[in-house]
């Protein structure tokens, strides 16, 4: 069990109780502090974080008209953005940023998502490649360099990361945003500390960050101080918040080591790299919808695509147009993800598994039908034609009938929502 999945299992509990007493909330706490310490959550901030909650639910009442479960989850609400730390807002502006970490924390694609970020948002980017120790470093962030549209210098073969970054800043005279990723270890150690103080006084950074995986949990917070106590670090970036059940663990120790947290990488791709935003993440862990999110999802989604607004907004619902739909969906990530953005986060992992499955055989199906067939699927009812699709695509023509059966059903729903002005003025308040 994830660590969202816990908080609101026991927020569902604590709503189900018939009275909210000292011995309800304490059950309720109990039950927080399993939660949080299988999230690899520090013993040390689990007990402060309940202790607080406690204090709080039993000496203050809720105001008139508040429910009382509504009062005490606001309550867990605000502590957790305390424990995890405040919403960062990224300078957009002219600055030199230097990436640091051990081996494994994803700092180097990392890198690369923070140069597509800032470059995304108007700012010119290049990142430079001054790790000398790890071989496949050179390659790796040049060819992401070259998927994010952003500059990239490097000299292979060199073993002065200082000699590097001082070409590297006089080739990047131009751009906005210098980005430097450099060496990592499998531990902080003088050679690593060494390095890293000459890297830095030739590149002389705006920001010092460090990159740690969710993975390492509390272990987070041993490594932001032992890192802000050799070269004074600015802040962190958390990778791998997508899979990672340790996720909160990291976060809170990061946090209670006096670092704040800047980003999180919450997937593979270049554009999964977002600035930490407090409230849309402890939204997420009690599965409060976070509408912003998926619109701004969608609209990336569709920009990255190559979709045009009149090719997302169709009249019509025929198979052109939803394989577009297809397309769009296929660059938003994960449907978990969506599902969790829509307040719906507890969807079981098989079943939106399936549906993934299911979209992209769907996608494989439709590019093998003819233009005709996509906009008319009355050519469909031809068993020759779903014969030859089905032999296109590698798939059954069992897979090709279901996928017209869930097509009439969808385009019956499409007409229905179409023709309810009520739907739609809801719809218009929401966006």
């Amino acid at each position: 069990m994830d660590l969202g999945e816990g908080l609101r299992q026991a927020i569902a509990k604590l709503t189900r109780s018939a009275v909210i007493d000292a011995k309800t909330i304490r059950e309720f706490n109990k039950e927080l502090q399993k939660t949080l310490l299988s999230a690899d959550v520090e013993v040390e901030l689990v007990l402060r974080f309940t202790k607080d909650i406690e204090e709080k639910a039993l000496k203050v009442k809720p105001p008139a008209g508040v429910a009382p479960t509504d009062y005490i989850t606001n309550i867990v609400y605000d502590e957790l953005v305390d424990l995890m730390g405040p919403t960062y807002q990224p300078q957009l502006k002219k600055q030199r940023i230097l990436m640091m970490g051990l081996y494994g924390s994803g700092k180097t694609t990392s890198t690369a998502k923070l140069a597509k970020f800032y470059q995304d948002r108007g700012l010119s980017a290049a990142v430079i490649c001054c790790d000398v120790t790890r071989p496949a470093a050179y390659e790796q962030l040049e060819t992401l360099a070259k998927q994010a549209n952003v500059g990239f210098f490097g000299m292979k073969g060199e073993g002065d990361a200082s000699r590097i970054v001082k070409e590297g800043m006089a080739r990047f005279r131009d751009k906005q945003v210098i980005i430097c990723d450099t060496s990592g270890r499998n531990a902080l150690d003088g050679n690593l500390i060494g390095e890293l103080k000459r890297v830095a006084a030739a590149f002389n950074p705006d920001e010092k960050v460090l990159v740690i995986s969710a993975d390492t949990g509390q272990v987070a917070g041993k490594q932001a101080r032992e890192f802000d106590s050799a070269v004074r670090i600015s802040g962190v970036v958390v990778t791998k918040m997508d899979g990672s059940g340790k996720g909160g663990g990291a976060l809170s120790a990061a946090n209670a080591a006096h670092t704040k947290i800047m980003f999180i990488g919450v997937g593979e791709k270049l554009g999964n790299m977002e600035p930490y935003d407090a409230d849309r993440f402890i939204g997420g862990l009690l599965g409060i919808p976070d509408i912003g999110s998926l619109i701004e999802r969608v609209q990336d989604a569709v920009k990255e695509a190559g979709l045009s607004t009149e090719e997302m907004q169709a009249e019509e619902l025929n198979f052109e147009t939803f394989y577009t739909q297809l397309k769009a969906m296929n660059k938003m990530g994960p449907l978990k993800n969506v599902f969790g953005m829509m307040g719906a986060p507890d969807v079981p992992k098989e079943i939106a598994e399936k549906g993934e499955e299911k979209l992209k055989k769907y996608k494989v199906i439709i590019a093998s039908m003819t233009k005709e067939e996509r906009v008319n699927e009355k050519e469909l009812r031809d068993q020759g034609r779903i014969r030859r699709i089905a032999a296109g695509s590698g798939t059954t023509e069992r897979d090709v009938h279901e996928l017209i059966s869930d097509f009439s059903k969808m385009k019956k729903m499409f007409g229905a929502l179409k023709n309810d002005r009520n739907f739609k003025k809801k719809f218009s308040n929401m966006m």
